[in-house]
């Protein structure tokens, strides 16, 4: 179940009913969890600490609760769960074992800030964490960037101002949410070297990141679908002589598009 990113006013009316009933609170940061129980005025019978270097381990008992009959409310340190949080192994095995899962939603970064992003970002494409080596994040970015769609990303404040340079090369531009929903929140629109002007050299708290659709947007991203597609039977000429007879465009539309896609494949 979804807990606030930051202002504990954004806990559902269920998600406290939740953590009111169940017997067993699963959480990744007890610490957090308990200041939340705090605010509405509950006591947990049973917290259980479930995170990212844990959770192969325990999982296995928790489902076993289950199975005894136990209410079990799976919750992250913020946020929703096994979008880049643990929960992962708990709920594939409750699955395995016929239990069922149910959703509770609310607070997530990526919809927070797609709420108010002032820049074309449908479709989009949520890539998680980037990767945390300097080549191996470029290799990444260029990748995405090569789809029409936006793109939408996580990134830690020691990486942030890196990961922007990285992107100066392109004239997409980029919104940035800093400290979503808590005290200090702060959201930045502009080009990557713009933005980065902005941000103070040490920069803190959780960011989150969107890069708007390319020129052409989904139809760019409905042109490679059809590539990728083809490429796995023909050249990229002939791929692009083919998508376009099919898309009703011109083959050198389609050319470069092929070409770049063949060799990441390769």
């Amino acid at each position: 179940m979804a807990t606030p990113i930051g202002h504990l006013g954004d806990l559902t009316r269920r998600a406290e009913d939740v953590l009111k009933s169940v017997q067993i609170i699963a959480a990744e940061d007890t610490r957090r969890t308990r200041v939340l129980l705090e605010h509405i005025g509950h006591r947990a019978p049973e917290i259980l600490s479930l995170h990212v270097h844990n959770e192969a381990e325990k999982s296995g008992g928790l489902v076993q609760r289950l199975l005894q009959g136990a209410d079990i409310a799976l919750v992250s340190d913020a946020g929703t769960p096994l979008i880049n949080d643990p929960g992962y192994p708990l709920i594939q095995q409750a699955w395995q074992a016929g239990i069922q899962t149910v959703p509770v939603p609310g607070s997530s970064a990526v919809t927070a800030l797609l709420s108010v992003c002032p820049l074309p970002c449908q479709p989009f494409i949520y890539i998680g964490f980037l990767p945390a080596k300097a080549k191996a994040r470029r290799v990444e970015l260029k990748q995405h960037l090569q789809h029409g769609a936006a793109l939408v990303f996580l990134e830690s404040p020691k990486r942030i101002r890196q990961t922007l340079a990285d992107l100066q090369h392109t004239t997409r531009r980029i919104m940035l949410g800093r400290e979503l929903t808590k005290r200090h929140e702060s959201l930045y629109v502009g080009t990557a070297g713009e933005i980065l002007a902005q941000l103070d050299d040490s920069p803190k708290g959780e960011m989150t990141v969107v890069i708007e659709c390319g020129q052409g947007g989904g139809q760019n991203l409905e042109h490679e679908r059809l590539l990728r597609v083809l490429l796995e039977e023909m050249s990229p000429s002939q791929a692009a002589r083919l998508g376009a007879n099919i898309l009703r465009v011109k083959k050198s539309e389609l050319y470069d598009l092929a070409v770049q896609l063949n060799r990441a494949d390769i």
